[in-house]
Order: C-alpha cells, then sequence, then structure tokens
C-alpha cells in the first residue's frame, strides 16, 4: 500500500505539514522499503477546494492512505469516497509518521479535524495575522493581498475544539504551535523583502 504524507520537504527527514489541502509536497511513502516520491501539491494555492483537489490527486496517485495533521470534511469525504484511510492528528518527520503507521500505531478516522476552508483563513482564525507585523503589512507587502492567507500553519488556538469532540493532544498543538511560528518566520521575510522592493521602486 502506498501512503501519502503532507510535508513541508522533499525527503524522509522532512517535518509532516499539518495542513493537508495546502501542504507543500506530499511525499508517497512505500512503507515496506521506505522508498519514497516527493509530489508538488500544486493546489495549494488556489483560492478555494484545496482538500478536495490534494484527496482527488492522491486517489490518481493510486494512495491507499494518508497521513497527515489536519482535513477539512469536503477533504475527508473526498479521500473516503475513494477508499483512502486518513490518519490525521499527527506530527513529527514524515519517516516518524510513516514508521508509527508500519507498527500499526495509528488509528483511522472519518471526521474532519477542522471546518472547511479552515486553511485559507487560518492567520485570522487562529488570531496570529494582526499580531505579526500588524496583518495590513502582510496583506501589503504581499501580491494580490493574499499572502497572509497561505502558509502560516493551520493548528487552532490552545484547547480549542476538534470536529467529533476532545482536544488537541499537547504534543500535537506545540508541534503546530512550533510550525506555525517557523512559516511565520518565513512569511515575515518575504513580506519585509516585498515591502523593501516595493519602497525602492
Amino acid at each position: 500500500m502506498k501512503v501519502a504524507v503532507s510535508s513541508n520537504g522533499e525527503n524522509l527527514d522532512a517535518r509532516l505539514d499539518p495542513r493537508f489541502g495546502r501542504c507543500q509536497f506530499f511525499l508517497i511513502v512505500n512503507p515496506e522499503d521506505m522508498s519514497f516520491e516527493a509530489l508538488n501539491n500544486k493546489g495549494a494555492a488556489q483560492g478555494g477546494g484545496a482538500g478536495i483537489q490534494a484527496a482527488q490527486f492522491l486517489a490518481s496517485q493510486g494512495v491507499g492512505a494518508v497521513i497527515t495533521g489536519n482535513c477539512g470534511p469536503n477533504a475527508v469525504q473526498t479521500l473516503s469516497a475513494a477508499g483512502i484511510e486518513l490518519f490525521p492528528d499527527q506530527a513529527g518527520t514524515v519517516k516518524e509518521v510513516v514508521e508509527r503507521f508500519k507498527r500499526g500505531n495509528l488509528r483511522p478516522s472519518n471526521e474532519a479535524t477542522v471546518d472547511s476552508h479552515f486553511g485559507l483563513n487560518v492567520a485570522a482564525r487562529s488570531g496570529c495575522g494582526g499580531g505579526v507585523g500588524g496583518g495590513r503589512g502582510m496583506r501589503r507587502g504581499l501580491a494580490g493581498g493574499r499572502g497572509a492567507d497561505y502558509g502560516t500553519g493551520t493548528y487552532a488556538p490552545a484547547g480549542s475544539k476538534r470536529m467529533g469532540g476532545g482536544t488537541q493532544s499537547k504534543g500535537n498543538e506545540l508541534e503546530g504551535l512550533k510550525q506555525q511560528a517557523d512559516s511565520l518566520n518565513g512569511k515575515m521575510k518575504e513580506v519585509i523583502s516585498r515591502i523593501n522592493s516595493l519602497e525602492n521602486r
């Protein structure tokens, strides 16, 4: 069975990207020999339906299971319809989560962990957009005002409820916040660079 892992890098040591539909890459891994293929997630930056497109893409690749962090209801439904098992709420490196999968330590789920369009407006939902560079600077700095909407992490605030009940584990929340901080740092560098470029024109 081929397993797809949402990833922020192109090798097994990359961190799992908690965003399903808007992750940077999917690593398609054969758990038996740990051979893999890194594929760009071409739908990551589209306005809507990223989760559905990602699920359809993985189905076309013959994937039998998906390991990720957060997954919205439309993507969950599409994966289920394609007969793909979903293992959400995971964190760590791609290699670590696949090893957990091989040992049978992951539990499949057919419930969404976030609501629709969560990744699209994550900065506003998580309260991070205004706190870093004033929010407006982010939108001014990136073309089309969309920079604040993408790539800023997808974990909900501490203690927030998942769909289907329960709260995130401390480990998952901590991992998500670390990745969110890394992503925000990267975005701020892009924003500052773009502002400087515009001011020097």
